[in-house]
């Protein structure tokens, strides 16, 4: 490997790791300032945006690109923490609703700016062909990594959103 090619090799790896590291900074971050992950986080906001219906898991699941088996696990966590309650459909009794509470506004409220807004800002900014070159690159990079077939939603988290757990408490290094 000649060496102008050995630390294009170097560059790729360190980028690939800054973005990897950047995604669980956020994470971090994220669980810290209201105790969720991304995808808890995101099922939040599209439910906050619906605060007279709520949003069924059915939408959810299409809307986040995710099995339905995924968003009930996700609402579950959210339940048993009191952000959202089920409520039966006023207009299908065979349906549920998902509903924000008081607690679940206030953690979309005061969670910090999301990493995948801050993407998706920068990204739309970029000219057609840069948009394109930029997924044909990354689609490239999956492949590579043998990751081409794994399902995957639209969502920056490091973590399997599946399980949407939270970041464990963090103890400063040395301390036991």
């Amino acid at each position: 490997m000649t060496q102008p090619s050995q630390n294009r090799t170097n560059d790729s790896l360190i980028a690939l790791r800054r973005i990897l590291r950047a995604t669980e900074l956020y994470e971090r971050k994220l669980a810290h300032a209201a105790g969720l992950s991304p995808p808890q986080l995101r099922v939040l906001q599209i439910v906050a945006e619906k605060p007279d219906d709520g949003a069924t898991p059915k939408a959810l699941s299409v809307q986040m690109g995710v099995t339905q088996a995924t968003v009930t696990a996700l609402v579950d966590r959210l339940v048993r923490h009191g952000m959202v309650t089920r409520v039966p459909s006023q207009t299908d009794r065979r349906q549920i609703n998902v509903m924000i509470t008081p607690s679940g506004l206030a953690a979309v409220e005061s969670a910090p700016d999301a990493l995948q807004l801050q993407y998706v800002a920068a990204f739309e900014n970029l000219e057609d062909w840069e948009q394109a070159q930029l997924v044909s690159s990354l689609e490239r990079v999956a492949a590579m990594l043998n990751a081409g077939d794994i399902d995957a939603s639209p969502v920056l988290a490091v973590r399997d959103i599946r399980h949407g757990d939270q970041w464990p408490e963090t103890k400063p290094r040395g301390k036991p």
